[in-house]
């Protein structure tokens, strides 16, 4: 049952249309349901007993249930068709002349075959289709025998040769699945990863070096590990060179042209360090790269990234000191269907720190309502550090609408909940800015005195305006406003410029 209202709840609003005319197509009477059926369950407060009445009035369960099969087995198939329509042409061209070639082979047409095998790998080889070629080099092999004009001692060499490449892309695609498991055992339980030691120990047990030639898809992988072992350990200052130089190599390949989903990956992750970086010009400009590549092939990824897109979009923009248009960007993203919750979730949080920022308290109230899910929910959903920051927003922002009775449960709450996990990831600035925000809350008129500043100053350990992360800034700026008494937003701009000061 929940398989297919799964599957029909990712649909977008123009693949549902794309599926109802390929139902229509395929139906070939016309008293079928699975269209009145399909359209029944993109209704969410419909439950699967209403809609087997509305379609058979309760007579017919086995006929019901027939249906949903039925119905099932269509969008796999419309999925498939989907998938073959936009399917790279290139590596399709090379599958076909393969099997084509292969045919020959049996029957005999020798010369032609392996005519058409050169051609095959020619293609293969300008596309680093490193599987392609071997399965084309494994043909011309073994039917070496067949066709004396064939070197056979320089054909077993270009296999070796390829088959290393194989292998290594082979086994980064192995250290990539290992990280992203050891990053979602960190994100999700408590456990702790000493991430930059398990990033060094996983490359060497597989021999990999990062000045290997790699595929663009293993490129994608490479620059993704690091920017996991970043965003562990909160380090966008270093990785920028290495992305900023690894895309460089990646744009020399004509390969880059046929990958376009790793492409606007790679653009991404680079929008994201340097806005992480508070370098938000040149932040903008690789998502303008990124958004044309998103128009490429018919706009085939453009829904799948969409949302990450205006997520970093209108970031940039309010730390640019365009705030309303900020605003106006993620609101016109919180209602859409999605199957990027975390996106999602990550746009209604910064919404809600805009509002704030912007003086809109009850918008931000508003918003922050709509979080209603428990600790534990968001703790296996989206991690540890997505429910931190969560819990800090709306400390502040019961702090800045007065509810102090709230503010004192959230931070017992908050102490139960986080308290340990911060202390063993390292992380005990937090639990020092809670309590100055404590501080705050109960004894404001202390904040502004000479002892609290100096207090302030000598319990935080700062890594240099050039390198600190953009987020925690932010949230020190809210405590910050209050010790000088200055508005939010100006005291969060003004700590961004004077690192930027550094950096320049």
């Amino acid at each position: 049952m929940n398989d297919l209202n799964s599957i029909i709840s990712s649909f977008t609003e123009e693949e549902g249309r794309n599926f109802i005319s390929f139902l229509e197509k395929k139906n070939k009477r016309k008293d079928t349901k699975n269209i009145q059926l399909f359209k029944l369950l993109t209704q969410k407060s419909i439950d699967h007993k209403k809609i087997q009445h509305t379609l058979y009035k309760g007579r017919s369960q086995n006929a019901y249930h027939a249906l949903r099969k039925r119905l099932f087995q269509s969008i796999l198939e419309f999925l498939a068709h989907l998938s073959l329509e936009h399917e790279n042409s290139t590596d399709l061209q090379i599958i076909k002349n393969i099997i084509a070639a292969r045919s020959l082979l049996l029957k005999n047409q020798t010369k032609l075959a392996y005519s058409i095998l050169d051609k095959a790998e020619h293609q293969a080889k300008a596309h680093h289709l490193f599987s392609l070629l071997n399965e084309i080099y494994h043909t011309k092999i073994q039917y070496a025998h067949t066709y004396p004009s064939v070197q056979l001692k320089d054909l077993i060499h270009k296999f070796n040769l390829n088959h290393k490449d194989l292998i290594l892309e082979d086994q980064l695609n192995i250290v990539y699945a290992k990280i992203r498991r050891s990053l979602n055992e960190m994100l999700h339980t408590n456990k702790i990863i000493d991430f930059s030691a398990l990033l060094t120990q996983t490359l060497d047990e597989h021999n990999i070096s990062i000045n290997d030639s790699m595929s663009f898809k293993s490129l994608y992988q490479l620059v993704t590990i690091v920017s996991i072992s970043a965003f562990a350990t909160n380090d966008y200052y270093n990785l920028e060179p290495f992305l900023i130089a690894t895309y460089n190599q990646i744009q020399l390949h004509e390969r880059s042209k046929i990958q376009s989903f790793y492409h606007i990956e790679v653009l991404y992750l680079i929008a994201n360090t340097l806005f992480r970086n508070k370098k938000f010009e040149h932040s903008l400009s690789y998502l303008e790269l990124m958004h044309e590549n998103m128009q490429h092939n018919k706009r085939k990824y453009f829904g799948t990234f969409e949302l990450k897109y205006n997520l970093l979009l209108a970031l940039n923009h309010n730390y640019l000191n365009h705030q309303v248009q900020a605003i106006e960007i993620l609101e016109s993203q919180t209602n859409k269907k999605h199957q990027d919750m975390k996106t999602l979730l990550d746009i209604r949080l910064s919404l809600v720190m805009c509002y704030i920022q912007n003086k809109q308290l009850q918008k931000a109230a508003q918003q922050a309502a709509q979080l209603y899910h428990t600790d534990t929910w968001y703790k296996k959903k989206v991690g540890y550090e997505w429910s931190i920051k969560k819990h800090l927003i709306e400390i502040i922002l019961h702090i800045e609408l007065g509810n102090l009775d709230l503010v004192a449960s959230r931070l017992l709450s908050f102490k139960r909940n986080y308290h340990n996990h911060l202390k063993a990831i390292k992380q005990e600035r937090v639990i020092t800015y809670l309590k100055f925000i404590e501080i705050y809350y109960k004894t404001p008129e202390l904040v502004t005195t000479k002892v609290f500043h100096n207090q302030v100053e000598a319990s935080f350990e700062w890594i240099g305006a050039q390198q600190e992360d953009l987020f925690v800034m932010s949230y020190y700026a809210w405590l910050k406003s209050k010790m000088e008494k200055q508005p939010l937003f100006k005291t969060t701009l003004d700590l961004i410029h004077a690192s930027q000061t550094v950096n320049t």
